[in-house]
């Protein structure tokens, strides 16, 4: 909504939200929060064909299917062996301009309870990540304990940001992995971004990612998979996981690198007639 003749900033309540508490809006050249469209679900035995498939697979086998930039670059995890998969539900942050929202005072804080990074938190369902476009920016900490914690009692898997996160140290003690750029001590808005939209599409470290895309993430990064390629890939990844257990062992055994990684037609024999006979061990 736009043409507002409220002063930039001013809260005014919008309505009552899924918790029963009032929802608020601010008022200024453009009204805020940005909604988009409910994020649909995602099927459950999708998720579940995914429990073995690794960011890195699900980068290659995309690669091949021609969607090339599926990898969130730059957040890293704040809990190493740790990985998750489910429902990309978004957030985006936007620059700041003054005739939209301006208040480096007191109630600035405060007043980021009437923005989309609250919003947002109050429709996270169990198995969601929430998936935070923030420019990079180590100077708006998206997330802090006390969101975090929220996002956990929810259901929520994870977080992926291009940005930072604050209370880092206890945050480390939740159970809540999280993909960041790092710690930060400012909350939200306290830097250049204002939390804008939600249920939106977003862009995170050079991907875009939609609601209701499927994000894998573990140790490498998060690769953000489009649903419509979802089956597809986790059946391929399949595959793809399978004759890798077959190439690890080999080379573990001082098996030939230019024949078991990937395989060429004889390791492929090999690799078929093993899988064949149930996966017995392994001989030179």
């Amino acid at each position: 909504m736009t043409g507002s003749s409220a002063p930039a900033g001013a809260i005014q309540p919008s309505g009552v939200g899924p918790d029963g508490i009032p929802e608020y809006t601010i008022h200024g050249a453009w009204t805020l929060p940005v909604k988009g469209p409910a994020v649909p679900p995602l099927d459950p035995g999708l998720v579940e064909a995914f429990r073995t498939v690794t960011a890195a697979t699900a980068s290659a086998k995309l690669h091949q299917m021609g969607i090339t930039k599926t990898f969130l670059q730059g957040p890293r995890t704040n809990k190493p062996g740790r990985r998750v998969v489910g429902r990309a539900v978004t957030l985006q942050f936007m620059p700041m301009r003054e005739d939209v929202y301006t208040d480096a005072g007191v109630t600035q804080e405060y007043v980021e309870r009437a923005t989309a990074l609250w919003a947002v938190l109050d429709f996270i369902e169990p198995g969601d990540v929430l998936v935070v476009q923030a420019y990079g920016s180590l100077r708006s900490g998206v997330v802090g304990e006390m969101l975090a914690r929220h996002l956990h009692n929810r259901g929520g898997l994870g977080l992926v940001a291009d940005g930072g996160i604050r209370d880092s140290e206890k945050l480390d003690g939740l159970d809540v992995p999280i993909w960041s750029l790092g710690p930060t001590p400012h909350y939200a808005s306290q830097g250049e971004l204002l939390p804008w939209g939600y249920h939106v599409p977003v862009a995170v470290g050079g991907a875009l990612v939609l609601p209701g895309d499927l994000i894998v993430a573990d140790d490498d990064g998060a690769v953000v998979v489009p649903v419509a390629k979802a089956a597809e890939l986790a059946a391929a990844s399949a595959v793809h996981e399978a004759w890798e257990d077959f190439s690890r062992e080999k080379l573990a055994l001082g098996g030939a690198l230019r024949r078991y990684y990937p395989l060429d037609d004889v390791g492929r024999a090999e690799y078929e007639a093993w899988e064949a006979a149930g996966r017995p061990p392994l001989s030179v």
